[in-house]
């Protein structure tokens, strides 16, 4: 890997085009090197994942309401698959379509570093142009591993929450450049691309603050779209803001720290290999991520509680101790009241770490239905247990999340529990339990019951095991239509209506 530092240019600088993060960018996208075997595996298992939560999310208003927008831009000869249906549609609205579908549960794929980022974005935008363009399963994994390995830096290197900037500033030139590799593009046109997909991606993190609204998921899903149009634009000729990052009036300057600060992104030299997909995790629980450990923690705090002989009615309070982001973006440290709101939206809730470790503790378990159901939200004795948690940063615990070392980073807590006897319970978890240093690491058998787990009563077993049999031969497969999957006649029946819109 090579470091590269990026910091703000003034326009009268002598600064070379070959020296722009984008350039750069751009270059590591037409790189013809292979990939990597374990990484083509871990590619498997990201369709797979992605797939389980489109089909479990059908039936929710915000994806219904992203299928009838693309549904209104069908095409004649080959485009892409919608996620449930049958039918060839516009790449980008299919895109934007499936990416709402991927997103709106919050349960597929993560890496955390200096930023937050759901590098499983990057698949839907690059499978509906693979589809649209009639490409095959090698070009696919190729998109894909440079998608991934594109966001994933741009995430070690660049923070945008600190300025309230959202994470999907680096998923839209994460998508331009994948598409650039999927369709053999020069790298001048990849750049004129990514610069593109940036300038047009680039938005506050209000999505994700206070009144947590259906657009956190669609989010993602429009920077795909964008990713796609703007690779679309530059193939035609055209270019884009430069240098997007670098420039005096540009990414850094304004939207970020300041013309003084600069920042060090990592991204592979000429001929090597990308493998930053098997730096990411996906997740066991419908939830933000920062709160995978702390369920699995509080799963296994119920025991020790009724092994002392107490209940949660006993409890007096909870004191959850984790890093900065876990308490300033889904712990008390945001100062969401929403966050302690029984009536908060489902988007709200699975953003609000006190709710799910008071529902996970209660229950011994995590559903991606059950346990955000306003009647379960708004149960009396929930409510009670909920607002007797707080969070606090811990320092330990935020130099473990950053930390470069994969065997120390860590994106967990230290609960202390203390009942009105005064009996304190305290225990700990650094890691998820389906995190690769878990106790339990997902592998391809995990994604497969993933799949079918989500895929039951909604896609029959026939077209569970077709989806499957096809996407393990991905690297063999000719025609990606196959990746689609097809709800059941139910599952359409149940969806909800959705009003008339311009299209």
């Amino acid at each position: 890997m090579i470091n590269h530092e990026v910091r703000t240019r003034k326009s009268a600088d002598d600064f070379p085009i070959e020296e722009h993060l984008a350039y750069k960018v751009a270059k590591v996208a037409a790189d013809p090197v292979e990939v990597p075997e374990d990484t083509r595996e871990m590619i498997i298992n990201r369709i797979i994942d992605n797939a389980s939560v489109a089909v479990a999310s059908y039936g929710r208003r915000p994806v219904a309401t992203a299928r009838a927008m693309a549904e209104a831009h069908p095409v004649a000869e080959g485009g892409a698959q919608i996620f449930g249906i049958d039918g060839s549609f516009s790449a980008e609205w299919a895109a934007f379509a499936n990416g709402t579908a991927v997103r709106e549960l919050d349960f597929h794929d993560t890496f955390l570093a200096a930023e937050y980022s759901h590098p499983g974005d990057n698949i839907p935008a690059l499978l509906a142009v693979a589809q649209h363009k009639g490409l095959d399963g090698k070009a696919l994994i190729r998109g894909i591993a440079t998608g991934y390995e594109i966001q994933v830096n741009l995430v070690k290197g660049i923070c945008l929450h600190e300025w309230k900037i959202d994470h999907v500033a680096h998923l839209g030139p994460s998508v331009a450049a994948g598409i650039g590799t999927m369709l053999e593009l020069d790298v001048d046109t990849i750049y004129q691309a990514v610069g593109q997909a940036l300038h047009t991606t680039t938005a506050t993190r209000q999505s994700r603050k206070g009144l947590i609204s259906s657009w956190k998921a669609s989010a993602p899903a429009f920077a795909g779209k964008m990713g796609i149009e703007a690779v679309d634009r530059t193939m035609r000729g055209e270019g884009a803001p430069a240098p997007i990052w670098e420039g005096e009036d540009g990414f850094i300057a304004w939207m970020l720290h300041s013309p003084e600060r600069t920042y060090i992104v990592p991204l592979p030299a000429d001929g090597e290999a990308k493998r930053a997909i098997l730096e990411t995790y996906t997740k066991e629980h419908s939830a933000e991520y920062q709160a995978q450990a702390p369920i699995d923690l509080a799963r296994r705090m119920k025991q020790t509680i009724a092994d002392a002989g107490k209940s949660t009615a006993d409890i007096e309070s909870i004191v959850l101790h984790t890093s900065h982001h876990t308490h300033y973006v889904i712990g008390t440290g945001a100062n969401d009241p929403q966050k302690m709101d029984p009536t908060a939206s489902r988007e709200t809730l699975d953003h609000s770490i006190m709710y799910m470790f008071a529902v996970a503790l209660e229950d011994g378990t995590w559903h991606h239905v059950n346990s955000y159901t306003p009647e379960r939200a708004g149960r009396k004795e929930t409510v009670e247990l909920w607002h007797k948690i707080s969070t606090v940063e811990d320092e330990e615990w935020t130099r473990r999340y950053h930390s470069q070392d994969p065997n120390e980073k860590a994106f967990g807590c230290r609960a202390v529990i203390t009942f009105a006897d005064g009996t304190v319970i305290e225990d700990e978890m650094a890691v998820a339990d389906a995190h690769p240093f878990g106790a339990r690491p997902f592998e391809r058998e995990n994604y497969i019951t993933k799949f079918r787990t989500l895929a039951e009563g909604i896609v029959t077993p026939e077209e569970q095991d077709r989806f499957l049999a096809a996407v393990q031969d991905l690297e063999n497969l000719k025609d990606l239509s196959e990746l689609n999957v097809v709800v059941n006649d139910e599952a359409k029946a149940n969806a909800p209506e959705i009003p008339g819109g311009i299209f």
